[in-house]
């Protein structure tokens, strides 16, 4: 079926900071701003067990278990069953430190074979109040958790993941299934194999403004030509580009505040929000289904909103590809 045809529009919502990533957010806070998306026409909502040790999915599930299941769309991804074990000591997500620390302490399990898959999504279901998915991602198979391990646990996936996946597709249980990972080598190995086939990919941070040439030279034309479309997670790059500090889940380096700043100031020529060239940019490549910004307050799903309606000149586009901060290859709104 693919996933362009089963998402209700071009704008989701992305639940990793309601899992308090980098910080300990109030429930009732985290409950506003998910009732705020809703509110302002979000109907499709992205999660995992990893965010935060279920707590992303449990906060969610609270908000959308009180809502019609057929008026929305709901993903979640597997790769982590989340255990009754407490963690003793903050773990340790490879590149990714300590990005949940505040979130639940629940051990997490880090298998992609059939059984545990079966076990996260059955986990899921429970924390999400819900009797069924619509998307399913493989989690993170890749280098930035797994180092030189990453071929290895893509392996556990292919052949335990990605088959149950596929049946469950086939069975009418899930409706798709892909890749949710911040490489994109993963997703290209996954297109080069002769099965098992995905219907798309979730792809976070490598499809911005500030990091797209390796997705637009390599990955995106093997995806375009077998009709793999991509949901871009991360469009404001970890949050650099919407104010925040943190650029690929860290402190942002300088090179990269000096680019954002470069952004800002054209964007500020023009008299437009960098939100709106941010989440223009990643819409406008015609493998792009939707992008998730993610939110911890109610007020940013409405900059959201705005920023995608908000009319962009051409000026811009084009002052942006003679100032060199885009790839002279990537598709700009208007063919700029």
């Amino acid at each position: 079926m693919g996933i362009r045809s089963l998402l209700p529009g071009r704008l989701g919502f992305g639940t990793a900071p309601l899992g308090n990533m980098f910080r300990a957010i109030p429930d009732d806070e985290a409950r506003a701003t998910l009732e705020a998306a809703w509110d302002h026409g979000v109907r499709y909502f992205d999660t995992a067990p990893f965010y935060g040790s279920g707590l992303a999915e449990e906060r969610l599930g609270q908000v959308l278990s009180a809502k019609p299941r057929d008026s929305y769309v709901l993903s979640t991804k597997v790769g982590r069953v989340v255990l009754d074990e407490h963690e003793s000591t903050t773990p340790d997500f490879g590149e990714k430190g300590g990005l949940f620390e505040h979130g639940n302490p629940n051990k997490l399990l880090h298998e992609w074979t059939a059984d545990a898959t079966e076990r996260s999504i059955e986990q899921s279901l429970e924390r999400l109040g819900t009797d069924r998915l619509d998307m399913v991602w493989v989690h993170d198979i890749a280098q930035d958790f797994h180092g030189d391990q990453w071929i290895q646990k893509f392996e556990e996936a292919r052949t335990g993941a990605f088959r149950v996946l596929s049946r469950l597709r086939e069975e009418g249980v899930i409706k798709a299934w892909g890749l949710g990972v911040n490489k994109t080598e993963p997703v290209e190995l996954t297109l080069a194999l002769d099965e098992p086939r995905p219907d798309g990919f979730l792809l976070a941070g490598r499809y911005t403004l500030l990091d797209h040439e390796h997705a637009l030279t390599r990955l995106l034309p093997m995806a375009q030509e077998q009709g793999v479309d991509m949901v871009v997670g991360g469009p404001y790059s970890s949050g650099v580009l919407a104010g925040g500090t943190h650029f690929e889940y860290q402190e942002a380096p300088p090179a990269v505040i000096e680019r954002v700043g470069r952004l800002k100031a054209l964007t500020e020529k023009h008299g437009i929000g960098i939100k709106s060239a941010a989440l223009q940019f990643s819409l406008a490549h015609p493998a792009t289904a939707a992008v998730i910004p993610g939110a911890t307050r109610p007020g940013r799903i409405a900059e959201d909103a705005a920023a995608l309606a908000e009319q962009t000149p051409a000026a811009f586009w084009s002052d942006l590809r003679a100032e060199g901060l885009v790839s002279p290859a990537a598709p700009l709104p208007g063919n700029a």
